[in-house]
């Protein structure tokens, strides 16, 4: 070594000062006298590494000296720290931090500017230091060539007049005089963190400290790296102009830097109003909020005292306390970024304390989300000018973040903020991971249990998180990210609507012209005729918004297409969509169907003797009045049943199964109408068997539908809410396509109307066939005229017998196929079935007493017979030539 080493200039000594164990590895000391010999040193110990086929490790002094303020630095002032070289190394210093056994690297944040100036100097330009930047300074420059590493190195102590943070508090807080004579002795205590720095430290001048010795301040408790000071402050209980006491320490570094702290003390006088002691809350007065200090956790514990009724009540106590290592983790969070360390490796480090906070800790409560929250808005802000490309931090980022939302804290998420906190956590936390995920090098498909994330780099994208499909045409990197039970936490009108899936939030690289769709899975089947609406959430309104994203409608019940990127959501309505004034029409529909129906029983009661003269007439009169018996009972329940709400269970349960049976024996008695006049026309001159006629009615009028009446009931749990009928509306459950109780009552009715449609056609066939024969033209002696009157028969029929056979119940087919949210079309349908099969009624009084031509005579001789003889003679005489037009 000393023949390689000798050679260098201005070589004067070296001596081995260490073997290790087996003298495989020795420690020497050499002394150079020169200055510019970092060339021949590193030339020189390249030549002996080769002959002793080893390595070297040498660290030099006196080439790099380092310049420190020779002075104890005020706190927050601005400081530098200069490295200087006596020669050109060739390379960029390494600044360290060496404070409290750990090392830190110093690089440029928003504390500190490393600057190098020319070949041979390297500052550190600190704007506001504090107790961070207390420590040994090391500057380092590095050499290295093969085995041979030569560490230039200065290293100088930097000495900082540091400022505590003062907890103060009082006992008691409030004093409660019994009378005016008191006199209390309220104990004051300052907490500050155990350091270097020797304060003098004072209370105001009516504070007395508590002595030890002959000592101004005692250190009456020390806990941990706390130093708590205390003194005591008397208090008197007569009343003047003030109401509190404001007892003060101030702490004093050797700077003469002053950190002052106060906290009030509120007297209960006489006479004032109060909250008397209550587990570990003592008295405290009415108006004022009490505080205590968490156990073993950070923060603080608040009661109010309000005043009601004349005396102080308690109010519930919120709690303001967090995990203390998650304390820890955002006071980490905050200083990532000012310099000590590089950016990217403290945020790592950030991420990983997260993850197993979030992991191992149960966060109760508002205060543990908030902060949880924070510490992502933290990095989200320290992380704006960078990339996450840490994959072991984007990995600990996102399990923290699914952590949060667990259904476990979801009472931590929805508790009530502590008044003055109007920030919304969940949209806090939405827009922090939405921006780091964005800054993330996403490899993968990530998926966690409450967050999944994906990526996609082509111009057609089509990404999947959580069942919900994004669709997006666009240049770049698209990422989207599902987040589960997220859609509860942020504020929406529960009055009005639900959310109704998962949140999906959505960024790319170019945010112009943009059109997504997405095709989510709704978390409840959409309710019939109920709207759903896209939204995003609105950053400027702090709410939902719909503006610029569109709902594509029933078919297609979980598209939205959006024209901009955002975070997404469906919400469903609460109520359903209502028809404009069809509740007015069906009242009105109604009711003059009842009159109508009552007036038709009448007349068939009037008439009865004189139009049932053969056993046709009998039957087709019979089903008349049945059918108009049971159109009436279902109206009238429906009317009784109008307001569902307003009506108990069990009425609404007997009006369900009424209407079901009644409506049906209705169609069921239609369809006897119709075969009787089907009948009729076919076989005109076969005679019909009353007796046999008469069974087969009643049979499929009453027991048929009585049948599917009882069997639905009995097999839907016993006619249950929910399953046989619907509290809502007291009618059949409809749970889509042939689901649900309501087609017990469509396809019944669905055959009869088929039928009936056949019928009617036939019967209007046969009916021309009769009026076009020759044999009839013969016999009748027709003439144009007559044909024209036949013709004439034949429309009236198709108009009068349409709505008796149930034609109109096609719309009622329609409307529930249509759905109302399908706009203009659902609601003509819903109208024109509501006016019609409102009116049946009425359309039956028409046709079975005015259209019929036995009937209008027998009704004139039974009013002729009642009413003067002229005046029946000159109402007749009108009516025959109305009839006739």
């Amino acid at each position: 070594m000393k023949e390689e080493y000798s050679k260098i200039k201005g070589f004067d000594s070296l001596s081995i000062t260490e073997f290790s164990v087996g003298s495989v590895v020795a420690s020497f000391a050499m002394k150079v006298v020169s200055t510019n010999i970092s060339k021949q040193l590193i030339d020189k110990s390249v030549s002996l590494g080769n002959r002793l086929n080893g390595s070297l490790v040498l660290e030099t002094t006196g080439i790099v000296n380092l310049e420190v303020p020779d002075y104890e630095v005020p706190y927050g002032n601005k400081a530098v720290v200069k490295c200087t070289t006596t020669e050109d190394l060739n390379a960029n210093p390494k600044w360290n931090l060496k404070r409290d056994k750990e090392v830190f690297i110093i690089t440029n944040g928003s504390i500190s500017t490393v600057t190098n100036i020319g070949d041979r100097e390297s500052n550190i330009n600190l704007n506001a230091v504090d107790e961070l930047w207390e420590g040994e300074y090391i500057c380092l420059f590095e050499q290295k060539q093969g085995n041979i590493t030569i560490n230039h190195k200065a290293n100088a102590s930097m000495d900082i007049c540091l400022k505590p943070k003062i907890d103060i508090s009082a006992d008691p807080a409030f004093p409660l005089c019994v009378k005016e004579t008191d006199v209390f002795l309220v104990k004051v205590s300052c907490q500050i963190k155990k350091s270097s720095e020797n304060y003098n430290v004072r209370w105001d001048d009516e504070a007395t400290p508590i002595p030890r010795s002959e000592a101004l301040i005692s250190v009456t408790l020390t806990e941990q790296d706390k130093i708590i000071y205390t003194a005591q402050k008397v208090i008197g209980c007569k009343k003047d102009n003030t109401n509190s006491v404001n007892p003060s320490c101030s702490f004093t570094n050797n700077c003469n830097q002053t950190q002052n702290q106060t906290t009030t003390v509120n007297v209960i006088y006489v006479g004032d109003l109060y909250c008397p002691a209550e587990g570990d809350w003592g008295n405290t007065k009415a108006g004022f909020t009490a505080e205590k200090k968490c156990s073993k956790q950070a923060g603080l514990r608040r009661r109010k005292c309000s005043e009601e009724n004349g005396k102080g009540v308690w109010k519930k106590e919120v709690s303001e306390c967090v995990e203390q290592e998650l304390s820890n983790v955002l006071e980490s969070a905050q200083i990532s970024d000012i310099g000590l360390g590089e950016l990217a490796l403290n945020a790592a480090i950030v991420f990983n304390r997260f993850e197993n906070v979030t992991k191992t800790s149960k966060l109760p409560g508002y205060a543990n989300i908030n902060i949880s929250v924070n510490v992502l808005s933290t990095m989200k802000e320290k992380l704006s000018g960078t990339n996450l490309t840490n994959q072991s931090a984007i990995e600990d980022f996102l399990f923290s973040s699914s952590h949060l939302l667990n259904e476990s804290l979801a009472s931590s998420w929805n508790a009530t903020p502590p008044e003055g906190n109007s920030s919304l956590v969940a949209e806090n936390y939405v827009l922090a991971v939405e921006k780091l995920i964005e800054r993330s090098e996403i490899i993968g498909n990530p998926k966690r249990e409450n967050l999944e994330v994906d990526a996609c780099n082509t111009t057609d994208c089509k990404i999947t998180v959580f069942d919900a499909i994004v669709s997006l045409k666009e240049k770049g990197v698209v990422k989207t990210a599902g987040f589960k039970h997220l859609q509860n936490y942020l504020p929406y009108d529960k009055n009005k609507s639900i959310p109704n899936s998962i949140i999906v939030s959505t960024t790319a690289e170019n945010k112009t012209n943009i059109s997504i769709t997405i095709d989510f899975t709704l978390l409840k089947p959409r309710p019939r005729n109920v709207m759903l609406h896209c939204v995003f959430w609105n950053t400027n309104t702090k709410n939902w918004s719909t503006d610029g994203c569109k709902w594509q409608g029933a078919n297609e019940a979980g598209r939205c297409v959006c024209t901009h990127l955002s975070s997404f959501s469906i919400l469903m309505s609460k109520e359903p969509l209502e028809v404009p004034g069809l509740t007015y029409l069906t009242y009105a529909a109604l009711s003059v169907s009842v009159v109508s129906l009552i007036i038709s029983l009448v007349i068939e009661l009037i008439v009865w003797s004189e139009v049932v003269k053969t056993s046709t007439l009998y039957l087709r009169h019979t089903a008349h009045v049945n059918i108009s018996l049971c159109l009436l009972i279902a109206d009238l329940c429906f009317l009784a049943s109008s307001q569902p709400k307003d009506i108990s269970e069990l009425w609404c349960r007997t009006s369900a199964v009424l209407k079901h049976f009644c409506y049906l024996a209705m169609f069921f008695w239609m369809f006897c109408l119709s075969a009787t006049l089907l009948h009729q026309a076919v076989f005109l001159f076969h005679k019909v068997s009353k007796k046999n006629y008469l069974r087969f009615s009643l049979v499929i009028g009453y027991v048929c539908p009585l049948l599917i009446v009882f069997i639905t009931f009995v097999t839907n749990d016993g006619g249950n809410e929910g399953k046989y009928y619907s509290k809502e509306s007291c009618w059949l459950v409809y749970e889509g396509t042939f689901q649900g109780t309501i087609f017990t009552f469509i396809i019944p009715v669905g055959a009869i109307v088929f039928i009936n449609v056949f019928s009617m056609l036939v019967v209007i066939m046969k009916l021309i066939s009769h009026h076009s024969t020759t044999e009839v033209h013969k016999k009748n002696d027709i003439s144009p005229e007559k044909e024209k009157t036949a013709a004439k028969i034949v429309v009236r029929s198709v108009v009068l017998l349409t709505p008796i056979f149930g034609v109109t119940w096609i719309f009622g087919f329609a409307i529930l196929i249509i759905d109302l949210t399908n706009g203009t079309i659902a609601l003509a349908v819903n109208y024109i079935f509501t006016a019609l099969n409102g009116f049946q009624g009425f359309f039956i009084l028409l046709t079975t007493c005015f259209g019929d031509r036995m009937t209008r005579e027998a009704l004139r001789k039974y009013l002729q017979k009642k009413a003067p003889a002229s005046s029946v003679s000159e109402s007749t005489t009108k009516s025959e030539l109305t009839w006739k037009k």
